[in-house]
């Protein structure tokens, strides 16, 4: 076959497999132009042709729009940056898509009508940016002009909601329910109080910490105690506050005494918030962490034989706790 043959509209797309439609389309635009016609205006085709014609099928096979194909052609672009543009594109796409898939999969799970998954939908497809805007605004609101515990501040700053390429559906729903529970009024106003409360402890001395051994020693000493079946008004669980009161003072470089106590007390019912706990397991979830288990019994035992101590029985509240 020498480079002078000619094929007819009809004897390419014999050779192509193309309808000749679309080899009619892709003359008339331009990508596969004829090498001459004939005295009775037929389009006649070179080896050119059929080579182009095997690349604008290869291209559009992968997705690549025609407009595109023609800066190839044209040499304004090479296949090369064009296939690296496209797979970003594909990228972004698939992105989407697994999201969406997300949120179906949540929306199903939960039974949700339009108005939640539309919210669901609107939510999830935030960017990691956006997400951090909204717990920034949060700290913000509840943190804000007050001198707070530092360290724990910095901890709320740098533990920041990142939904994956491709969440689970749990990841979604947790998601959901943390934007809207840091956008809730009667949740940002208690942990307005806790930083109220953070910010008062320094200006009377007391250290900053995040005291996580604190918390490890409550919990080892108050399952202890239920596990044996210890109740708060009980002899018994005098013993294990006093061990309790005498680690917090130890750890605030405090005496134990009346005083002191009723701070601490004061101290752990400010931070029972069930709210709190749940807003860390909410984050846990959402970054793919080990979710934190609940340690609200724990404290609620801890604040009960401490009000018991003190001769100060009442109801407590649920929740969380500021060790």
């Amino acid at each position: 076959m020498d480079g002078d043959t000619l094929y007819t509209i009809g004897e390419l797309a014999r050779r192509t497999g193309l309808p000749v439609r679309t080899i009619r389309f892709y003359s008339d635009s331009g990508v596969v132009p004829p090498a001459r016609r004939t005295h009775a205006g037929y389009r006649l085709y070179d080896l050119d042709a059929l080579a182009r014609l095997d690349l604008v099928r290869t291209l559009r096979e992968l997705g690549i729009d025609l407009t595109t194909i023609q800066r190839v052609l044209g040499r304004e672009v090479t296949i090369a940056e064009v296939a690296a543009a496209h797979v970003e594109a594909l990228d972004a796409q698939i992105s989407t898509l697994r999201l969406r898939r997300a949120v179906l999969r949540a929306v199903a799970g939960r039974g949700s009508g339009p108005k939640e998954m539309e919210l669901m939908h609107k939510l999830a497809k935030l960017s990691d940016a956006e997400r951090r805007r909204i717990i920034d605004e949060f700290i913000d609101e509840t943190f804000g002009g007050l001198d707070a515990n530092p360290e724990f501040v910095a901890m709320m700053r740098s533990a920041m909601p990142e939904l994956s390429d491709d969440p689970e559906p749990e990841q979604v729903n947790a998601w959901v329910e943390l934007a809207e529970l840091v956008q809730d009024p009667a949740f940002r106003a208690s942990v307005r109080r806790m930083a109220e409360f953070q910010a008062s402890e320094r200006d009377t001395g007391f250290q900053d910490g995040l005291h996580g051994d604190l918390t490890r020693t409550v919990t080892s000493k108050v399952e202890g105690a239920r596990t044996a079946g210890v109740t708060p008004e009980s002899p018994e669980a005098e013993r294990v506050v006093g061990d309790l009161v005498a680690a917090y003072a130890t750890a605030f470089g405090r005496s134990d005494g009346p005083e002191f106590r009723r701070h601490l007390l004061t101290r752990l019912e400010v931070g029972n918030e069930p709210a709190a706990e749940r807003y860390w397991q909410l984050l846990a979830t959402v970054n793919g962490w080990p979710v934190p288990p609940t340690l609200t019994p724990v404290f609620e035992w801890f604040i009960a034989a401490l009000r018991h101590a003190l001769g100060r029985p009442g109801r407590l509240t649920d929740g969380g706790r500021t060790s």
